[in-house]
């Protein structure tokens, strides 16, 4: 349990103090400036760039459109053009991580969870959700501030968590909570579903997040499923889906950096890691960036003693990264070579999501060309 820091600021000649909520782990702002409904999103914007948070004390709604206001400040900086996809890449990051940084300064006060503010809607559920189901916080703090940006995102996050994601593959829907990525993502979901199981009888899955590959891996025969992940939350969102599937009989849940402890193995390990070699600029995004590799080359190099006698690894991976430029293919197959390990079948899908086909992404070069693949490795 990560120690609550704290952020102070004058209010009516007083000096108030309050728990600092971020879920990316920055410093709370030193200079925190009261803003209201008449506060200049100019100003503020400027004021922002130089280090000051923004307090906002006036309508729920307004506080929104000052948000969108800064956003649009952020994003009307101008372009330089790139000269290939690699420099597009560490631009695009680049704009990512200082839009976040600017527009998390746009702050909100908590009561016990609850919001105060004129026209707020409810955020005591999405809140709660966020911190204390998923093993964060003991409780909700009296007095807890945290960026505007960030509460919506535990409300949006609230939502889909209600609602869930239709698992084909399942016949049923997996439930995200905030913090644990979302299998929206669904092509390398039907990689699972029908690549060749063989007469494994026994699974790993590493990296298991919402659960749902394990879940896929059990309603395809697999009775005995360790899923591992380093993430509580994650092991959480997974307990509880694979609860709501009536799976709990075959998957045991192990928090684990990569392999399960001990010398266990198994007939069939499962691995989904991040796709792209990148610094992660807050935790939901290792799902998505991998620094130097990190988790794929640990898998490669340690899953063959986890391997039963005749057993096989099947990587998912996308390879966007080498489009950018950010990893090789030949890098790839020296790493499988030099853990011991062979390509038995290579089976490849494109991508469906948005991304895919938006032209107007500055990525959308490499993402026409993107392909998700599952190697069995043996």
């Amino acid at each position: 349990m990560t120690k609550n820091l704290s952020i102070t600021w004058q209010e009516k000649n007083k000096t108030i103090e309050a728990v600092w909520q971020s879920e990316a782990n920055t410093a709370p702002p030193k200079n925190v400036v009261i803003a209201d409904d008449t506060t200049n999103a100019k100003v503020a914007y400027k004021l922002i760039c130089e280090g000051a948070g923004f307090l906002y004390k006036g309508d729920f709604q307004n506080a929104k459109q000052l948000l969108q206001a800064i956003t649009r400040k952020v994003d009307s900086k101008p372009i330089v053009a790139a000269e290939n996809l690699t420099q597009a890449f560490h631009q695009h990051r680049a704009r990512q991580i200082q839009r976040a940084n600017i527009t998390n300064k746009i702050l909100i006060e908590l009561n016990h969870g609850a919001c105060d503010l004129k026209r707020a809607p409810d955020v005591k559920g999405a809140v709660t959700g966020a911190l204390i189901t998923n093993a964060k916080l003991d409780k909700v703090p009296a007095k807890m501030v945290l960026s505007l940006r960030e509460l919506l995102g535990m409300v949006g996050a609230h939502e889909w968590r209600k609602k869930g994601v239709q698992i084909d593959a399942l016949s049923a829907n997996i439930h995200a909570h905030y913090g644990v990525y979302s299998p929206i993502r669904g092509e390398y979901l039907e990689l699972i579903n029908t690549a060749n199981l063989g007469n494994a009888k026994t699974a790993f899955d590493i990296g298991t997040g919402t659960g749902v590959i394990a879940a896929i891996l059990v309603t395809r025969g697999i009775k005995a499923v360790i899923a591992t992940d380093n993430n509580v939350r994650a092991l959480n969102c997974a307990a509880e889906n694979i609860e709501k599937l009536n799976l709990k009989q075959y998957i045991t849940l192990e928090q684990a950096n990569l392999f399960p402890d001990g010398s266990k193995k198994a007939d069939l390990i499962v691995c989904n890691p991040p796709w792209l070699p990148a610094k992660a600029n807050a935790p939901i995004e290792h799902a998505i960036y991998d620094p130097q590799s990190t988790m794929l080359r640990g898998f490669l190099s340690g899953v063959k003693a986890h391997l039963n006698d005749d057993g096989e690894a099947w990587l998912i991976l996308s390879d966007l990264a080498e489009h950018l430029g950010l990893r090789t293919h030949e890098e790839l197959h020296k790493w499988i070579a030099n853990a011991g390990l062979s390509v038995i079948e290579k089976i490849d899908i494109q991508p469906k999501h948005a991304k895919s086909s938006d032209q107007s992404d500055p990525l959308y070069p490499a993402r026409v060309k993107e392909i998700t693949s599952l190697y069995r490795l043996k």
